[in-house]
């Protein structure tokens, strides 16, 4: 919107460059969390919109929470967050961009799935929330939705690259599944969805300490800001034998202001929080990293770009799967991961210690900056 604009009115070309649009995207989405993060802190506190320590599924825990202090810090703060994001990309992304279009309507979508989920969760006696197949309906709506109007974009313009799913380590292998009729249509539309919906949830899930799902979040999504202006640069893809998809760099200027809202956000959620996402803003963050890997046909290193959130979705799920089957036994201290750590000192026996959660926060950032500079490197390696 203000590129066009800009250019317009004074012929200034710098406003056309993805960099410059990316980073003023961030600027602009850091200044907006900013802006709007005090009043909706204010007017959350007001009504009480805060953390309910009795929706807790572990007794021990809820009491540590009582402990911390943090029982009455309001909560869906992902609300404004989503709206610097949202808002940043209106104002310098291209809006005659379908993935960038199709981002937005991912984001808000999801984000309203999660704020309906917390809505109930505060307002609702002894509610905790929308049920585990309501909400996956609804995210599965809007998912489905957008990644069948790719797949309907892909088939009708012919751009079979963006069906097509590219192995990491491999310079000349890939998948094209457009070439495979129906059943692959249908293959990448149900991969895509359990991309997309999975990392949502893992991004869910991770949301349980101050500043780890956001900071994490900004480290992913500053190296997948990365992968798509190079995926949409005929000249890197050349070099590096990527594919190239010329509409992904656009996809930049979202990620940076995926960056910028979470560094906002970040500035009240640091320790101590002066307010939690909740599913309104870990949902549409999760979903947005997860398109942004599809667009840069990066969802095979997606698990390595964002492999704090997939430990955590991990953890969760073998802790299920092997409580039902050992009729009550524990794989892990507590799952997900970080709650075992600030809990028991250990992931799979209790340490002497417990760990601080300053000290699990800080840690898992160096885990995914580690993991984001190795997936980066497989530019290369490809």
């Amino acid at each position: 919107m203000i590129p066009g604009l800009l250019e317009e009115l004074f012929g200034v070309s710098l406003f056309g460059y993805i960099t410059f649009r990316a980073v003023a995207a961030a600027l602009t989405a850091f200044v907006l969390a900013l802006l709007f993060g005090k009043p909706v802190i204010e007017w959350l506190r007001r009504h009480k919109v805060g953390e309910d320590t009795t929706k807790v599924d572990s007794k021990e825990l809820a009491d540590l929470t009582v402990k911390m202090g943090k029982k009455n810090t309001p909560t869906m703060g992902g609300s404004f967050l989503i709206a610097s994001l949202v808002g940043s990309a209106l104002l310098w992304g291209r809006l005659d961009n379908l993935h960038l279009v199709l981002g937005i309507f991912l984001t808000v979508g999801f984000a309203a799935v999660g704020f309906v989920d917390d809505y109930k969760k505060l307002t609702i006696p002894n509610c905790k929330g929308l049920t585990p197949k309501a909400k996956m309906l609804g995210l599965s709506i809007v998912a489905g939705g957008v990644i069948a109007a790719l797949c309907y974009y892909a088939l009708t313009t012919g751009r079979d690259t963006l069906l097509t799913l590219y192995p990491p380590f491999f310079k000349d292998v890939a998948f094209g599944l457009a070439s495979m009729g129906v059943l692959g249509v249908l293959f990448f539309l149900f991969f895509q969805w359990l991309v997309v919906v999975g990392t949502s949830n893992a991004c869910n899930i991770t949301d349980g300490l101050d500043g780890l799902a956001a900071g994490c979040m900004l480290i992913s999504g500053a190296a997948l800001s990365v992968f798509c202006y190079v995926t949409g640069r005929p000249d890197w893809t050349g070099y590096l034998r990527l594919p190239h998809i010329a509409a992904a760099s656009e996809m930049a200027v979202m990620g940076g202001a995926l960056c910028g809202a979470c560094m906002g956000f970040l500035w009240y959620n640091a320790f101590p929080a002066k307010v939690f996402m909740g599913d309104s803003g870990s949902l549409p963050l999760g979903g947005l990293l997860a398109w942004m890997a599809v667009v840069s046909k990066q969802e095979l290193v997606l698990p390595l770009i964002g492999f704090v959130f997939f430990a955590e979705l991990g953890s969760s799920w073998l802790q299920t799967r092997y409580f039902r089957a050992s009729g009550g036994k524990r794989l892990f201290t507590c799952a997900p991961i970080h709650h075992g750590l600030q809990l028991k000192g250990g992931i799979f026996a209790p340490a002497a210690v417990p760990w601080h959660e300053v000290t699990i926060v800080v840690r898992a950032w160096i885990v995914a900056g580690i993991c984001a500079l190795a997936s980066l490197a497989l530019l290369k390696v490809r």
